[in-house]
């Protein structure tokens, strides 16, 4: 085993690096403390590394001071939690002039493939003058993994497929404004691609045919190795199947007890205890969110139907049976995304009249009230729209709402304050550049 990690360590040294399109991603390194990227699989995670290698070696540090893992390696699958030290061995035999001279800079992709694997990174960042940079496609590394185990050694950050302005990026196309009416016909054609391929770096640019093959492999690579072989599974056609049900009703509400109950008719003894732990790994592996109502009662927020979203909206339309599926329930999937990137809390609002507002996420110790909806020329339409953003402006104290549209852009006047009516494409260029 010793000489199979040397080989893996050598080989990639000698390797270029496929570093792909610079991530609009804020991350930084702090010493003494691991840098965590997690993130959906195929997000670009390990890209990202490799950018952030890119950089170091920029800065005049040597190839042979960069040591990368990826645990999905099959040569490492005998790799436990009790001889991880064999990493370290293998390196300083390579290189034994650099043990406690120079800082080593190891990077372990989606390390949580290695139950048990926090001990080992918390003793490499203790005893060995290392600089480590971790991914995975789990969120308890987010929270219960590295807060119980790396005892405050690491911060996390979070990696998404392409934003809007990193899809522009791939493109080249500048998205930074004022827009010139020019530029901005290039913008709304780069948007209307970017409304069919999604933001996953792998099929942008892919025909409709690859594209969607390849969302369908993404589906099976979270199910089977995010869910089923992580947990352990013993019927994996019930979470399978859930998965589907889940991506048909995208941005639609559910509650365990019905999906309990269309298991059942499938079939499936899956109990609503077992449906429960099927969605929370949905969501640990950041490929479905689960979206509460918005009440300052928590037991109420638990208690209410809950609203269901995909990591990528695209994604939903190659998955999906389409039966159940419109466009505007694409549109509130890519809305919510987009508000995911720079905010966890978001719920959906219920006014007191029974009004509902799509999206309630809070932002920078303020709330953000926001509606997703095709059009406003049917008068029913815009109605109910308006009144229900009228209704929780007043409820919360708000004097600004949005309401976002496939393409049009305009100002209402309501009582007490404004709603903004405006383009997807240009929603997604407003939010905050650093996460959007």
């Amino acid at each position: 085993m010793l000489k199979v990690v040397q080989q893996i360590i050598i080989d990639f040294q000698e390797a270029g690096l496929e570093t792909g399109v610079p991530r609009r991603l804020k991350v930084k390194s702090v010493p003494g403390k691991a840098t965590v990227c997690i993130g959906v699989r195929r997000a670009g995670k390990s890209t990202y590394l490799f950018q952030i290698m890119e950089k170091l070696l920029s800065q005049g540090v040597k190839r042979e001071n960069i040591l990368f893992l990826n645990f999905f390696d099959d040569r490492l699958h005998n790799l436990k939690a009790d001889n991880l030290g064999l990493i370290l061995e293998a390196y300083y035999s390579l290189y034994p002039e650099k043990k406690n001279t120079e800082t080593v800079y190891c990077f372990f992709d989606e390390i949580q493939a290695v139950q048990g694997w926090e001990p080992f990174v918390d003793r490499l960042m203790r005893t060995e003058d290392c600089q480590v940079y971790l991914t995975g496609s789990s969120a308890r590394m987010l929270s219960k993994e590295i807060a119980t185990q790396m005892r405050g050694r690491a911060l996390s950050w979070e990696v998404f497929p392409f934003s809007f302005r990193e899809f522009l990026d791939s493109k080249g196309i500048d998205s930074a404004g004022p827009f010139s009416t020019k530029r901005r016909l290039t913008i709304r054609k780069a948007f209307d691609e970017f409304w069919e391929s999604g933001g996953f770096p792998e099929v942008v640019g892919l025909e409709r045919r690859l594209r969607i093959k390849t969302h369908q492999e993404y589906l099976q690579a979270v199910l089977f190795r995010d869910l089923i072989e992580r947990h352990n599974v013993s019927h994996p056609q019930a979470v399978t199947d859930l998965a589907h049900r889940l991506i048909d009703n995208a941005a639609s509400l559910y509650s365990v007890n019905s999906l309990t109950g269309y298991l059942k008719s499938l079939g499936h003894k899956a109990p609503k205890s077992a449906v429960s732990s099927y969605l929370e790994w949905f969501e640990d592996a950041y490929f479905l969110f689960t979206v509460r109502i918005f009440d300052a009662s928590l037991a109420r927020s638990k208690t209410n139907p809950k609203k269901i979203y995909c990591i990528d909206h695209a994604m939903v339309t190659s998955v999906s049976s389409g039966i159940l599926l419109n466009s505007g329930h694409l549109l509130e999937n890519l809305v919510f995304t987009a508000l995911r990137r720079i905010s966890s809390e978001i719920y959906y609002c219920r006014t007191k009249s029974g009004w509902e507002v799509d999206f309630a996420a809070r932002f920078n110790h303020s709330l953000l009230l926001v509606q997703a909806c095709e059009s406003l020329s049917d008068p029913k339409t815009r109605k109910r729209e308006v009144t229900a953003l009228r209704e929780a402006m007043a409820e919360q104290g708000m004097v600004n709402a949005m309401i976002v549209t496939r393409d049009e852009e305009q100002e209402i006047d309501v009582e007490g304050g404004k709603i903004k009516v405006m383009p997807a494409w240009r929603f997604l260029l407003s939010l905050p550049e650093a996460f959007a």
